[in-house]
Order: structure tokens, then sequence, then C-alpha cells
């Protein structure tokens, strides 16, 4: 199933149709991929946070840039919270794997959402009705490879790099429209590390994700996933997308 959401999607930057252009993808790097998929695959629970960076363009056409401090968890197959503080505000989000719950601090308000399933399927159905965005979701459909590979004419592993101290491999993949920058952890953990995704004649606009505490398979109450109101806060309707 080829997604329309990239990393939290997140998010910023659309991927375009593929070029026509000649294909290189190197094998080495479709390993790492697999790898790193495989591992993120097998897992229980995890939590981990991440700071954002991402570029867009205000009412004069200049660039902006926005960032965002995001801390994730998740217990498969439909337990997910996180909260989210930033340049728009805090927000924070729950999901029991029967309700999706999401709330802003600044407005004191909350939503509401039936979304049975699992975490895939509600953060398909969410992006599809309402635009949600989620931190860090490609990297747990079990089709991120695939996707990578239909969407970039190119993919290089580029030897490795250190990323604030710690070893990883660097990987690389465009399009005629965008450049994709993937740095995984050489550790037996073969975890994200840091993302750059570079939008190409549009300003170069750049969206750039930094991973940091995974913790895997921690053990999460189950209380953390269910949303609360706070005192006074309202609950509100949303519209779905035309």
């Amino acid at each position: 199933m080829k997604k329309q959401i990239i990393i939290l999607a997140l998010l910023v930057l659309p991927f375009y149709g593929q070029s026509q252009a000649v294909r290189e993808i190197d094998s080495a790097a479709v390993y790492i991929l697999d790898r790193m998929a495989d591992i993120i695959g097998e897992l229980e629970a995890v939590s981990f946070s991440i700071e954002t960076a991402a570029d867009k363009l205000d009412d004069n056409q200049k660039i902006e840039t926005h960032y965002s401090t995001s801390h994730v968890s998740m217990e498969g197959p439909d337990k997910m919270v996180y909260q989210r503080i930033g340049t728009n505000g805090k927000y924070g989000f729950w999901f029991n794997g029967t309700y999706a719950s999401f709330y802003s601090f600044k407005e004191n308000n909350y939503v509401v959402l039936e979304s049975p399933g699992n975490i895939i399927e509600m953060i398909d159905n969410l992006h599809t009705r309402f635009d949600f965005e989620f931190p860090a979701a490609d990297f747990f459909y079990p089709s991120f490879t695939d996707d990578i590979l239909e969407e970039f004419n190119t993919l290089e592993f580029l030897g490795k790099t250190v990323v604030e101290g710690e070893e990883c491999f660097y990987l690389r993949a465009t399009n005629e429209n965008m450049q994709f920058q993937l740095w995984i952890s050489s550790s037996n953990q073969n975890l994200p590390k840091r993302l750059v995704l570079i939008q190409k004649g549009n300003q170069n606009l750049r969206f750039e994700s930094v991973f940091k505490s995974w913790d895997l398979n921690p053990k999460l109450p189950s209380t953390m996933f269910e949303f609360l109101p706070p005192p006074k806060s309202k609950l509100i309707d949303i519209m779905e997308k035309s």
C-alpha cells in the first residue's frame, strides 16, 4: 500500500510522481533499510523523542522555519500517545484502540474520534479524513523500503558518519523533485537517527528530524493511552476533508 504521508508525516513536503530517469539502486542501502524495518517491525512497544525543523512559506513567500519537539509512545498493535510542543503551540494525542483524542493545551479544547483498528489503520484513517499528522509514522509501515524504492530514482549508501556522537549509516535517495537523506545507527539496533528532506525548485524548502531517547519494549501502563479531559476543557467537532 502506497502512503500519501511522509514522516510525521512527518508532513510538510509531499512526494511527487517519480520521473522516468534511469534508476540507480544500491543493494547495500536496501539491505540497511530492510534491517531497520525488520527491527522496528519486531517491537512490541517503543518510546522515543523527535526534534523537528520544518521550512514553510509565509504569506509573502518568505521562508519561515518552524520548530517542534515530540515524545511518542506506542504499544502494539493498537495503543499510541504523543505530545508535541512547537511554534504552533502544545498538543496531545491519545489512541486506545477504539477512540482517538486530540487535545490543544493552548485552546483547552479536544476532539474525540472513533477509529477502531490497529495503529497503522488509525493513522491512515485520520490522515485521510482529517489531515492529521503523526510523528515518524512512515518508519512503522511494513512497506517503508518499498515506498522509498517506488518514489525515488536513486538510492545510495554513502558510508558511515557521526551524528551527535553516534556512528551512523548515511543513505541518500533522489528524484527530480526531492532529496531524501537518512542516517541510521550502525549499532545492533539500527534505528533512525536523523532525517532530512529537501524540496527542489521551491526555494529548497527543508524538513529535518533528529531522533533521540529510543526505549525499546518498555513496560507502558495502559492508563497512559486513555485521554482524561482537563478541567473546563471543551469538546469540539471538526469537519472531514471534502
